[in-house]
Order: structure tokens, then sequence, then C-alpha cells
């Protein structure tokens, strides 16, 4: 066939008849390396603690629907894993089943403490001390205790190893600025420097090599507890990924702050706790779902490298618990709707590099839509969210010809309206595609680039230190050379082919 070649302006008009427009240029800047996306093992998350690996089958791995590859577990303030030691509900022992599921299919696993040891702690215990029956003392690390820390975190992973289960990264604390009366631990800003400072130099990474440091996870993704770790020359070389939760803040305003020292210096930025729902007496609406699909986009936008949900089982969450007063649908050990939202995610933009997008508010609608872009090897990824009751056709003014393209497409909570793969017919290679997005929907456009095997080396990046980092068809990250085995990577957008 023939091909025609028509302006933007005419191409729109001639849709436009059948549904609202709007225009998306996608450009070859490249930003962050998407390391993946995951969910907590702690808590309500399974019962009992932790033995119980449905979620982690359903949930995990390339070949499951969902496609996670991140697991968090709490580092509980046992000092080893026995399991008569005191607050053995949540000893080291709970998290190493499924654990170990996940590191079986690739998946990255790290802990985080929510309080050390009360030995160690100003007032005693591993309670956070907020409360009436604990004094209201505020529990800190005590100053004298600084260089039990590292050693303790050393315990841990000595423990998980023995059982099997070689611990990925470790965090410095749950949420160090928020006061609590269940187990926690403060620590003001200048605290964890100086903890990080002095004392991070004793985690045995000769013993565990490839073992990474995660900042304070503060409740607010705030800069205050993130910015002097990445000013400060020491704590900069200790620190690996800086992570926080979104408690309070849209990702784009705190989290996206927070983000722009550590991509300077090339380390990760992981969102690591939140819960998205608008009222968890009910299983989360469509809506509500849309609205998470707006924060996983939001955070990626915002420069982050790795999400990681609040629990994996809960009726707002993505496995059912069976309690029939959320209604027939929250059957217990089945995906629910949230997690099919996950996966658009986990499943496709895992290992990709984000590009920059831009609106065409000339011709688009200006409706809240909301849109990013990926580069993974020869696909270039789009997603696209319409929260509102209008079809709109989405014109792609993409970085490359595409030869070829796959929609993905969710609009309800039936399952029958859950990821629906269709074709996208595309006569000839174009860099200008126009793709339906309904009313409503949450939308992945894989395409396939036309090009060479080797023919990627103009993707233009705008932050060099990504370059030397490498990740595989699983996400994972590697930043030495000597870790790569034989096979395909992704770095700054390259596929590169490791023999």
């Amino acid at each position: 066939m023939k091909r025609i070649i028509i302006s933007i302006p005419i191409l729109l008009a001639a849709v436009s008849m059948h549904a609202a427009t709007a225009v998306l240029i996608v450009n070859k800047t490249t930003k962050q390396t998407i390391t993946g996306f995951g969910a907590a093992c702690c808590d309500g998350a399974m019962c009992p603690y932790g033995t119980d690996t449905s979620p982690v089958i359903l949930l995990y791995g390339p070949s499951s629907k969902i496609g996670l590859n991140i697991m968090r577990m709490e580092i509980s303030p046992s000092f080893n894993g026995d399991d008569n030691a005191s607050w053995s509900n949540y000893n080291w022992q709970g998290c190493v089943p499924s654990a170990r599921i996940v590191k079986q299919r690739g998946g990255i696993v790290f802990g985080t403490p929510w309080s050390p040891p009360g030995a160690y702690k100003t007032n005693g215990t591993a309670q956070g001390g907020k409360s009436d029956s604990q004094g209201n003392q505020r529990g800190k690390l005590r100053e004298d205790c600084y260089d039990k820390f590292f050693p303790w975190l050393n315990s841990y992973l000595k423990y998980m190893k023995s059982k099997g289960v070689v611990v990925d990264a470790v965090s410095i604390q749950n949420e160090p600025d928020w006061w609590v009366d269940y187990s926690g631990c403060l620590y003001d800003p200048q605290d964890i420097v100086n903890l990080v400072k002095n004392y991070a130099y004793m985690l045995d990474r000769e013993t565990y090599p490839g073992v990474r440091l995660i900042s304070g996870e503060s409740l607010g993704f705030t800069q205050n507890y993130t910015d002097p770790l990445m000013r400060d020359a020491t704590c900069r070389e200790q620190i690996d990924i800086v992570a926080g939760h979104l408690y309070g803040h849209a990702p784009l305003d705190y989290m996206k702050q927070s983000a722009v020292l550590p991509a300077q210096y090339g380390k990760e930025v992981w969102m690591t706790e939140h819960s998205v729902t608008d009222n968890i007496d009910h299983l989360p609406t469509w809506h509500e779902n849309l609205i998470f699909a707006e924060e996983l986009n939001e955070c990626m936008m915002a420069g982050c490298t790795g999400y990681i949900y609040w629990y994996m089982r809960a009726h707002w969450a993505f496995i059912g618990t069976g309690e029939s007063k959320y209604g027939s649908a929250n059957r217990k050990n089945t995906l629910l709707p949230r997690a099919y939202v996950m996966s658009h995610f986990a499943k496709h933009v895992t290992g990709s590099t984000r590009l920059t997008t831009a609106r065409d508010m000339t011709s688009g609608s200006g409706a809240p839509l909301e849109y990013s872009a990926y580069i993974k090897g020869d696909s270039l990824i789009v997603m696209a969210i319409d929260t509102i009751g209008t079809d709109y056709k989405l014109m792609l003014r993409l970085p490359y010809d595409v030869k070829s393209g796959t929609h993905l497409l969710s609009t309800g909570n039936e399952t029958a309206n859950l990821c629906k793969e269709s074709p996208i017919t595309i006569e000839e290679p174009s860099k200008v595609i126009a793709v339906d997005m309904p009313a409503r929907s949450l939308n992945t456009y894989i395409f396939m680039i036309n090009r060479d095997d080797t023919a990627i080396e103009d993707v233009a990046q705008d932050n060099q230190e990504w370059s030397s980092t490498h990740y595989d068809m699983l996400g994972r990250r590697f930043d030495n050379p000597d870790q790569l085995h034989p096979g395909i990577y992704i770095t700054g957008g390259k596929k590169v082919l490791i023999k």
C-alpha cells in the first residue's frame, strides 16, 4: 500500500468526529531506569505470619500474572531468629518462606527495621513510646549504641543467609519521623547523618557482597531526611537507595523534590510504603483503582526507580482475604483488580528506562489525563490513564518508527475487563500513531521499534550517571560489570548483549 503522509492537524480533524482527541509527544531523552515493583511481607499481609506463601506465589515472578519483583520485610527488634525470643510473633523466621520463593523467582528482597533492639534505645523498649502506658518516652537509638546498629544488621543478614535467603538491601529505619505507640524509633535528620557517616562502614559488604544500604524511610518522603545524606560525601558513598513513603504528600510534591539530588549522584529512589484507597470499608471501586494507577504513574514521573505497596493481602490490596463483609469478590487468595492494575506497570515497565513526554496543548484536550513513556530493548511503551467519562483518540508522536504494537486495556473491576490484549495495526513503520483510549481506562501500548538490534545509539540521556548501571530483563540492578552473567541487559536505554 502506498504510504500517505498527512499533517497532524488534518489527521486530528479526521478522527474528531468519533472521539475527543489528545496528543502526546514522546522524546528520546531518557530519565531513570525502573528496578521494579513490589509489596510488603509483614503484619496483616500474611496469616499466619509469613508462612502462608499463597500471595507471593500469585504475585511474583515473570511467569505470574502480576509480575512483582521486590519484597519488603520487617527486621524485628529480636537479636536473632529464635522462636522463643521476645516479640516472637515478629521474629526473623516469619518472612523466610515467602522470601525464598521471591528469590527463586529472580526477585529482590530487602529488610526494614521498625525498631532496633530495646536495649539500644533511650526508652529501653522496641516500642516508639507514644502512649500513657509507656510514659510518653520518645524512643531513640542511644548514641552510645550507634556502634551496635550495623553489627545488628549484619546478624540479620547472617541469619537470613543461613536460611537460604540472600538479602539484597537493608534500610536504616521505618518512618524515623513518626512517633508511635507500636514498634518504632525516632531519628532526627542529623542523627541519621551521624549514624551513616561514622558507622555505616561497619555494614559487612565483604561477607555479603552486593548488599545495599537504604536511607531512613520517612513518612512523607521529605527532603530534610534525604538531602543531608546526599550532600555529605561520606554518607553519599554509603547510601545506595534513597527511600520514603507517600503519606500526606502526592508523588509529584515531596518525592519529586527528594529525588533530585539522588538522581544527580546515580542513586536509586524507592517509594517503599503506601496504601491507596478512599475508604477501606469496601472493596475499591474502579475509580479508586484508577487513582492507584495514577499514583504509580506519578511516582515514575517523580523519578522513582522502585515502588513497593503496603500489604499484599487485604481487601484494598492485591489478594483477597475471604471476609464476606466485603462482598463475594473478596475471595481468599484470589487476585483482586488492584493487582491487575499493578501488573500494567510491573510486567512491562520493570527494567525499562523512562522517556520524557510532553502534551501538545494546542491540539490536545486539556482534560485530566495522565501519561508516561519508556524504552526497553526494542520496545517503546506508553502508559495512558483516563479517569473521566470521555473516550479519546490518542495521537502519539514517537521518537522512532514503530512497526507493530499491542494494546493492554483495563476498564473495570470485573476480570473480563482487566488486561484485555489486542493488536495495534500499523500499515507501515511510522512515528505518528493513533490509538484508542476509552473512558475510565488504564492503557499500556507496547510498540516494536523498527530498527537494527544495535541501532539504539541516538537515545539522549539527561543524567549520565545512569549509564554505568545495568539491569537484567527482570529489572535487577547491577552496578559492577563483574557481576554480569551472559545475557541481555538494558543500560541507559541501550540493549547490551553480554557473552
